[in-house]
């Protein structure tokens, strides 16, 4: 793979990216390995995101890290005021865990809170708030967190359908070899800790909360991993990354299939042909991501109806989002080309930071180009990205991750302890073994191969990681004990505590394992 020079240029200067025979996204020949340049909104800036290496084409997933720092031609001016006072947010912003620094500052706050002398209140905003929406027949009036789980959460969902898609199209999902070790590794990861859960809760009716310990928090595992830093070869982010992108894919089956109590077929055919109109859309060559959510707003309201967990509705409306370019490279890089030589000729005496009128025209027309040989599924997942991370998931996480700490036996009203046992032992043993095992198998029968420049020690640790439940347990938790207080505070309990123990284990993992392969 070429390099590229992340040093802050014109984006017309940098590696000559806009050559005759370049296309956005080539390597450049100058600079550190595995990186390449991106073009997001505007066709003048450019995103480094690092690859796995040649021949791999999965990137870091997004979800992981929160937005990532777009070099720009005003980095190398004075600061003024402005820049002085928002610099330590931007620091926090661009620092790869920050997302899950968030989350776990959320969850540390609802825990806090719901054993301190204002629980009730935290309990009353939470649950007993009901916020309504609509008019008439067309009204919804659900408690604050229904609000958070059913909404906001079907938002992580599209963000996480769309890295789906993307991934099955043209990332590691996109070729049976390069799935075959992820995907083993996810049915492991998945399995194995199901099993361990339902052997502890066998006979019992917390029996239903099996797939709580199933589900991986991409945010929070990805986060704990940035925290490694250059200990961690890319193969294993790239591998991290897919193994928990399978993971949702299997909650959300799960949540489809065993956490539906009753379907409404009369709103579920709504849905469909919102979901048709949607994929008309898509054929008709409609781009503006507007549109497809304004349609999706009424897809999730019939989801919602229908007793099909809503959040669904994100995933299905991530498939229908147009994933290719309405410009081709070629005539994008004449373009632009054209454009920067224009802004170029117009140069003129006007003072330091002065532009001409036709200077501006050119730079719009960029800006224009831009968007138009972005993908709009590429340009709703950017956008979502930062509410995801800094709003959609802290806000979960303080809305569900409070629980009064009452330890007892199930028999006496204390919280039942064969689900926290079910839950904890299913992320801190099921998932190391179910990840490592499967993975095992899959490379001594053929299936897959382990990635260049991971060891078996790297493959250990994305067991460990995968352990963090967090979100998504939470999230199904919430399905699988609905009118269960008792056992839903267990299975929190079993979560949160087992979920930080894993990433510390998975992160100590990662830095005692060598960085370079012995002789």
């Amino acid at each position: 793979m070429g390099r590229v020079c992340e040093q802050p240029r014109p984006a017309f200067e940098t590696c000559g990216l806009l050559s005759s025979h370049a296309e956005p996204g080539d390597a450049c020949p100058s600079a550190s390995p595995g990186l390449i340049f991106v073009t997001t909104g505007a066709a003048l800036d450019f995103m480094p995101v690092r690859l796995a290496s040649a021949g791999q084409g999965s990137k870091y997933s997004p979800i992981m890290a929160g937005p990532k720092y777009i070099p720009s031609p005003s980095d190398t001016l004075d600061r003024n005021r402005a820049d002085r006072l928002i610099a330590p947010f931007a620091r926090f912003m661009r620092f790869e865990a920050s997302g899950g620094i968030a989350l776990i500052f959320m969850a540390a706050i609802a825990l806090l809170w719901a054993n301190s002398s204002w629980a009730d209140g935290y309990f009353k905003l939470f649950l007993d708030t009901k916020v309504t929406v609509g008019f008439g027949d067309w009204a919804l009036s659900k408690a604050l967190i229904l609000w958070i789980n059913d909404l906001l959460m079907a938002l992580f969902f599209l963000l996480v359908g769309l890295e789906i898609k993307r991934e099955v199209l043209r990332g590691e999902l996109n070729s049976p070899r390069k799935a075959a070790l992820p995907i083993a590794a996810a049915i492991g990861g998945m399995a194995i800790p199901g099993l361990v859960y339902a052997a502890i809760n066998w006979g019992e009716p917390t029996l239903r909360g099996w797939g709580v310990p199933m589900a991986t928090d991409i945010a929070f595992a990805l986060g704990v991993l940035a925290l490694a830093g250059k200990r961690v070869p890319t193969s294993l982010a790239v591998f991290l990354t897919t193994l928990a992108i399978v993971d949702d894919l299997g909650a959300l089956v799960i949540i489809a299939v065993f956490y539906t109590e009753q379907i409404g077929l009369a709103y579920l055919g709504y849905a469909g042909i919102g979901v048709a109109a949607l994929v008309l859309l898509n054929v008709l060559g409609f781009r503006r991501p507007l549109l497809y959510l304004l349609i999706g707003i009424v897809v999730w309201y019939f989801v919602l109806k229908s007793g099909v967990h809503a959040t669904i509705a994100g995933v299905v409306v991530a498939m229908t989002i147009p994933a290719s370019s309405r410009v081709d490279q070629h005539r994008y890089t004449a373009f632009v080309r054209d454009k920067i030589d224009r802004f170029a000729s117009g140069i003129e005496d006007l003072g330091p930071n002065a532009t001409t009128s036709e200077q501006q025209t050119a730079v719009f027309a960029i800006e224009k180009a831009g968007k138009e040989v972005e993908t709009p599924l590429r340009r709703l997942e950017s956008a979502l990205l930062p509410w995801c991370a800094y709003a959609v998931l802290p806000v979960f996480a303080l809305a569900n991750a409070g629980v009064a700490i009452e330890v007892g036996g199930g028999e006496s009203g204390g919280l039942p302890m064969r689900v926290l046992l079910g839950v904890a032992a299913g992320l801190l043993i099921g998932k190391p073994v179910g990840v490592f095992l499967a993975s095992w198998i899959c490379v001594k029968t053929g299936l897959g191969v382990l990635p260049a420049g991971m060891r078996w020690s790297h493959v250990h640790a994305a067991g460990w990681l995968a352990g963090i439940g967090f979100t998504m347990a939470l999230f199904i938790a919430n399905l699988g004990f609905a009118g269960n207080a008792q056992a839903l505070d267990a299975a929190k309990i079993g979560i949160i505590g087992p979920s930080v123990l894993a990433g510390v284990v998975g992160w100590s993992l990662l830095m005692l394992t060598p960085t370079k392969k012995p002789d």
